[in-house]
């Protein structure tokens, strides 16, 4: 009986595991590269310093499950590494479990030394994955219309920046060019918005440099760029977070307010910087359920 249990349980794990690696960009047409090969660096604890182009990570829910509703998720990292697993694969096996097909994002990070222009090598990578899904959604049983981003920490900053900066930056041309970089809704998890007063200071400097100047800080302070055309939005934080102020969400979400865009904001009194899949205190592990009940009032099933 023990080992029947066993059986059964690696069965439903594999069930949501990785189904599909995805290379974001058309064979040579990856932009702002200099052309240098990169080997993939990854330190312990899943966590990816250096890649040489982007890929997705697809997580598909069986078909009879399946809802219309993908979500990118995006990992965090401080745009100094990536967090794939504690930051991706985790969340993308929950959404799984909604019926939410699911594509972790690992991007190029802007310490990369093959990007020509460091702050926009992130948002590239993010606006191309949009495209990619939305124009391949049908292989996958999803709409093109219900496409989101889930960001954590430093990857909330770049949802924010997807959600937010309409011009294209992904160069692709023919039939990429009808398709919108813009996703339907967004999911920031302790993000990163601010990087100026309230910022994590590494976050600000591995995206915009060490003497980046006060016109490109305001520039890349999500807050600032929030209008009524940014896609309906919800934030979860926690009040005691000591790498990122819990005042970020708080400016995003009331840029929202006067921008009238659709959302809400979750404020916990615990848990740190490590909302997450598990989480110590019950009151925050409820974001979750709280999530899934928010993706359904936009419209989402």
């Amino acid at each position: 009986m023990t080992k029947y249990v066993f059986v059964v349980f690696i069965f439903f794990l594999n069930m949501f595991s990785a189904q599909e690696k995805i290379t974001v960009w058309p064979k040579g047409e990856m932009p702002n590269s200099k052309g240098l090969k990169l080997k993939i660096e990854e330190e312990k604890e899943g966590r990816i310093t250096q890649i040489q182009e982007a890929e997705l990570f697809a997580f598909l829910p069986p078909k009879e499950d399946r809802k219309q509703i993908a979500v990118i998720i995006i990992p965090g990292g401080g745009y100094h590494h990536l967090t794939y697993d504690l930051g991706g694969y985790q969340y993308a096996k929950w959404l799984n479990t909604l019926g939410i097909s699911a594509f972790v994002l690992n991007y190029r990070l802007p310490t990369s030394p093959d990007l020509k222009q460091r702050e926009i090598g992130p948002l590239q990578d993010v606006q191309a994955a949009v495209k990619l899904i939305r124009k391949n959604a049908a292989q996958w049983g999803i709409s093109p219309n219900q496409i989101g981003v889930l960001g954590t920490s430093a990857g909330g900053h770049l949802a924010a920046m997807v959600s937010d900066i309409p011009k294209d930056y992904t160069e692709l041309k023919g039939d990429w060019e009808n398709i919108s970089t813009i996703p339907n809704f967004a999911i920031l998890v302790s993000p990163v918005v601010d990087l100026g007063e309230f910022a994590h200071k590494g976050s600000r400097v591995n995206l915009l440099g060490e003497n980046a100047s006060a016109e490109k800080i305001k520039e890349y302070s999500m807050q600032n760029r929030v209008t009524e055309k940014t896609p309906p939005t919800v934030l979860f934080h926690a009040q005691n977070d000591p790498a990122v102020p819990v005042i970020n969400s708080i400016l995003y979400y009331q840029a929202m307010l006067q921008n009238k865009v659709k959302g809400a904001l979750f404020i916990f009194p615990e848990g740190e910087h490590n909302i997450g899949i598990t989480n110590k205190a019950e009151l925050t592990d409820n974001w979750k359920k709280l999530c899934a009940d928010w993706l359904k009032t936009i419209g989402n099933k």
